[in-house]
């Protein structure tokens, strides 16, 4: 598989990163995953977008990325990946320098690019629906930069796994926020809510296409919060991301949300999520 590593196109088992590099020793550095359908990009602006915001929280120089989409439309060409389902990985850390905290001066970002076919999730889940558990927020307060650093992140999910459920819910001041890689969407009393886009949530790429989806569909929604201790008074639940698109939760804590089936909203919005990734099927049908 070819891989872009510091302005190289080479394979994948002769990537190498240093030791001394930031990424690694500080987990200094930002990254974004491109959903692909079909040998394109989904939404691939708006995450150079993000990228670029979190460069600059970071303060490193954006130009290193100026060649990303025109890097990642080579891979996909090269590695043949031209049909079905895939991702493109983009990572960024500041570069290579003595392990001090301080920014080093004169640093060059490490970048890092790969594309690769990306085995979706099981149908049922879309259709059924998935489980989730709930956790304690333990995480930093700048949850808005997309950070490498996802240690929190990582062990939320494996207390999921380890409760056979697909994702875990943190809890922040008795709010339920987000997934361990994920939006959270319901529907309580009738609207549809998601968590304010703030500091305390990863404001998704695919959580902001769910909210022109509703606005287009007619469903009344707002930004606000959901409270953990209604969260039996919720009528729907879905998970929204780059590799979870529109996914159904239809157990919380193992407890059934609303009916214990996918509700209506949800699927509204999985049809428009899919006719908007998937245009030319959509016209040919």
């Amino acid at each position: 598989m070819l891989v872009y590593l510091n302005g190289e196109y080479i394979d994948h088992s002769e990537a190498k990163v240093s030791v001394d590099d930031r990424g690694f020793l500080f987990a200094d550095g930002v990254y974004e995953v491109v959903r692909v359908y079909d040998g394109r990009p989904f939404l691939m602006e708006p995450h150079v977008v993000r990228m670029k915001e979190g460069l600059r929280a970071l303060q490193i120089d954006t130009s290193c990325i100026q060649d990303l989409e025109q890097v990642a439309e080579r891979l996909l060409r090269e590695n043949g990946i031209t049909d079905g389902d895939a991702t493109i990985y983009a990572q960024v850390s500041r570069g290579v320098a003595p392990r001090k905290h301080a920014f080093p001066p004169d640093c060059t970002p490490t970048i890092y690019v790969a594309a690769k076919r990306f085995n979706n999730h099981p149908t049922s889940y879309f259709e059924d629906g998935v489980a989730a558990i709930t956790v304690p927020d333990n995480r930093w307060t700048r949850c808005d930069i997309k950070s490498i650093a996802l240690l929190p992140n990582v062990l939320a999910n494996q207390a999921a796994h380890a409760a056979d459920a697909f994702e875990a819910l943190f809890v922040k001041d008795g709010v339920v926020i987000e997934g361990s890689h994920s939006n959270l969407f319901a529907v309580l009393d009738g609207t549809l809510i998601t968590y304010p886009k703030s500091n305390y949530i990863l404001a998704g790429i695919t959580r902001a296409l769910v909210i022109e989806l509703a606005r287009e569909l007619g469903i009344p929604f707002a930004e606000a919060p959901l409270y953990w201790e209604r969260l039996g008074d919720v009528e729907e639940l879905f998970l929204s991301g780059t590799t979870t698109e529109v996914m159904p939760i239809t157990k919380v804590d193992g407890r059934p949300v609303g009916i214990g089936r996918v509700g209506q909203v949800t699927k509204r919005l999985q049809e428009a999520y899919a006719q908007r990734a998937h245009p030319t099927a959509s016209v040919s049908a």
